[in-house]
């Protein structure tokens, strides 16, 4: 077999900086490096940083920094690398980069493509082959840190502790059913170890969701009729004035989006156009964008005015549809008012109403209005308009009280850092490989071994995408190409 291509590629961003970074892989990786900087000795040692004079294709001194040699298998590639590293003039690192590739053996590396030599070389597992990307990508604490915890062998040990007694248990079935005298007894307790490991696929898989709010941030949307002090909260929120404020109601005609970071959780904070009939052409838009807003975020936030009436207030909780939503009373510091029951409300739509046993959570609810018997609606939408948290973005009374409060809600206990960053890919692959076991878990009661063994095997491979004992080169080609050049 011919050796493979010597890569080279800029590993550091092409922009004006301190330092710039020049990264080989390869077996041509020395032979290439000293052609650039002929001053190193034929045999440097290994992991000592030479000074050294950068030169051109006749000799002309382009400029002077470090010269690494990191010897294979002991690199992050598990090739031998060269890494050059120069100031950070983005032009005088494109013309090493460009002499570099005048040699026959080098070309440029694609994107990832050095993480995925280290990958293919056993350096590491694809979870934390994937969660280098993750680690560029982050862009809060909990973000970096779940990445930095998965480049350390979290999720790998968690993949490995399901999928090496699993492989066991394929190899027993396999063995009891192609040599089952030798084998004899190897079937043993299948069930129960099936059971197993079904419940710590299951385990895993429950991650998906925080994992996700970790990876992308969270997304909460304000909401609510115009005039309740949404932008006002907004600004608060943030800390600045993102958002146009005035008295005249439809002063928010579009979706204003923000990010900040809570307790080391990603937000994006998206202040909405009020809710309200018979509004202006372009208002009317923005009122539609805020309902498709409702239906993609993770919380909705619904500010009530004072003189809000009830009857309103329940209508747009269902405008959030199944997203849950904490309920605000805003325009606290307007004192001397209050939620006002309609005297005279509008019958809801024949059929619908709520149910008379429904209760609310002091401060979050998911509305879930549904047809029979309607109750007393007036009663129950006292009720909710009571369990709503009092706030005030003009003052700040309460808002440290509702940013926990929305925190509690969308992530509960313990640490964001502390998540597996577990990303969608691996939550597909998840997904089937507890699908595989359930069904082997039914198999071992109501049919055969051979089906048992086969639904392990299913449950195996899937789980070998995730650490990438069975991944295919289509899939290494789709999770390589989200990673940056030079990586």
């Amino acid at each position: 077999m011919s050796s493979p291509a010597t890569l080279a590629a800029l590993a550091t961003a092409p922009a004006s900086g301190a330092v710039g970074i020049l990264r080989l892989s390869g077996p041509a990786s020395l032979e290439v490096g000293r052609m650039l900087a002929p001053g190193v000795p034929s045999s440097p040692a290994p992991r000592h940083a030479y000074l050294a004079s950068f030169v051109d294709a006749s000799g002309a001194v382009l400029d002077e920094g470090l010269f690494l040699f990191f010897r294979a298998p002991h690199s992050f590639t598990g090739e031998d690398v060269v890494e050059l590293q120069a100031h950070g003039s983005p032009r005088l690192l494109r013309m090493l980069l460009a002499r570099a590739l005048e040699h026959p053996a080098i070309r440029h590396a694609g994107p990832g493509e050095f993480t995925r030599r280290a990958f293919l070389h056993g350096r590491m597992d694809l979870t934390r082959a994937e969660a280098v990307a993750d680690l560029v990508a982050a862009d809060s604490e909990a973000a970096v840190r779940a990445a930095a915890a998965g480049l350390a062998g979290a999720l790998a040990a968690r993949v490995r502790g399901l999928e090496e007694p699993l492989r066991s248990l394929h190899a027993d079935l396999e063995g009891v059913l192609n040599f089952p005298e030798e084998a004899e007894g190897a079937d043993a307790g299948m069930e129960a170890r099936v059971s197993g490991l079904r419940a710590a696929a299951d385990s895993l898989l429950a991650d998906v969701g925080r994992g996700r709010l970790v990876r992308r941030g969270a997304r909460v949307a304000l909401y609510g009729p115009v005039n309740a002090g949404k932008s006002t909260l907004f600004n608060r929120l943030l800390g600045e004035q993102r958002a146009l404020v005035d008295e005249e109601p439809g002063t928010t005609r579009d979706v204003l989006e923000a990010r900040v970071e809570w307790d080391g959780l990603g937000v994006v904070l998206l202040d909405t156009a009020g809710l309200r009939e018979a509004p202006g052409r372009v208002e009317a838009l923005g009122i539609a964008r805020t309902r498709e807003v409702l239906g993609s975020v993770d919380l909705a936030v619904l500010v009530l005015p004072p003189e809000a009436r009830e009857l309103d207030a329940q209508r747009w909780l269902r405008d959030a549809g199944s997203t849950p939503v904490l309920l605000v009373a805003g325009k606290c510091d307007v004192r001397g008012t209050r939620f006002t029951a309609d005297p005279h409300p509008d019958p809801l739509p024949e059929g619908e109403g709520i149910d008379s046993g429904s209760t609310w959570d002091a401060g979050t609810l998911t509305p879930s209005l549904s047809r029979g018997e309607r109750g007393s609606v007036r009663d129950s939408v006292s009720t909710v308009a009571a369990s709503a948290l009092a706030v005030s973005g003009l003052t700040g009374e309460g808002v440290e009280l509702l940013r926990s409060q929305m925190l509690s809600r969308l992530w509960g206990g313990g640490a964001p850092s502390a998540v597996a960053l577990v990303s969608e890919r691996h939550a597909d692959a998840l997904r089937r490989t507890a699908d595989a076991l359930s069904r082997a878990e039914s198999a071992c009661r109501f049919s055969t071994l051979e089906v048992v063994s086969g639904e392990v095997g299913l449950a195996l491979e899937s789980l070998g995408e995730v650490s990438g004992t069975s991944a295919s080169e289509a899939l290494l080609d789709a999770i390589f190409q989200r990673f940056c050049i030079g990586k």
